[in-house]
Parts: structure tokens; C-alpha cells; sequence
């Protein structure tokens, strides 16, 4: 983890902390186990965790964060330019919170939807492999 990311996590209150490390968890082993996504970058974007396929270009960046604005929640953010929020409302539209067409949030105090959000990880993180099928 390089530092500026490593210092946006230390300064998440304990709490929230092992969330993200969860969530960050989780798109490493998503990205792992899926064919097509090679390597991710890890930086930050906006002041936020990123994730980007940048040797294969596979996908669109995936972004986590939790803001002191809204405590309650934690959000996995995609760009707002493609079609995947809308495709995860179509599929887990009664599991999955959405925020607009950036975002699924996640309250802190339950668990994360596990098995639907690895679908979503891996439709964005195979976002450009797949969007002209």
C-alpha cells in the first residue's frame, strides 16, 4: 500500500477502519480470482482509496470511502460515465443500497452483502472487456 494511501486509511475512526479494510480487501481478492484484470494500482483519486486495472485496462476505477457527512455509511463508487450502477440496481435491486449512478453504500453497522458485491467488483473491474458483448 503506498503511503498517501496508507495515511487516508490510518485517519478512518477506529470503527470504520476495519470496514474499509474489508472492502479492500474483498476488490484485491475479486481481482485476483478474475480472468482478464491482471495487476491493480492502488492510489488515490479525489482523496479516496482507488483501484485501477492499469496494465490491462480491463476495467473502470473503482473507488471505496467513508465521509465524516454521512457516518452511518461506507460507498464503493464507479464512474457515473458507465452503465453499472444501473446493471447492479437491475440485479440486486432489493440487496444493495445505490446512490445515485456512482455509488452502492453500505451501512456500517451490518454486514457487507458479500456474494452480491463480488458480482459488482468484478462486472467494473471487466468493465471495458465486456461492455461490447
Amino acid at each position: 500500500m503506498e503511503n498517501k494511501v496508507k495515511q487516508k486509511f490510518s485517519s478512518y475512526p477506529d470503527e470504520i477502519k476495519p470496514k474499509m479494510e474489508s472492502l479492500r480487501n474483498l476488490i484485491y481478492e475479486v481481482a485476483q480470482a478474475t480472468e482478464g484484470v491482471g495487476e491493480l494500482e492502488e492510489t488515490l483519486k479525489w482523496g479516496e482509496p482507488a483501484y485501477l486495472t492499469s496494465q490491462t485496462k480491463s476495467g473502470t476505477t473503482i473507488r471505496i470511502d467513508w465521509k465524516p457527512k454521512n457516518p452511518d455509511q461506507i460507498g464503493l463508487y464507479v464512474s457515473c460515465n458507465t452503465t453499472l450502477i444501473s446493471t447492479f440496481r437491475t440485479l440486486f435491486e432489493d440487496d444493495l443500497t445505490f446512490e445515485g449512478n456512482r455509488a452502492i453504500v453500505f451501512p456500517v453497522d451490518k454486514p457487507i452483502p458479500k456474494k452480491q458485491l463480488m458480482i459488482c467488483i468484478q462486472m467494473a473491474l471487466r468493465y471495458h472487456l465486456d461492455k461490447n458483448r
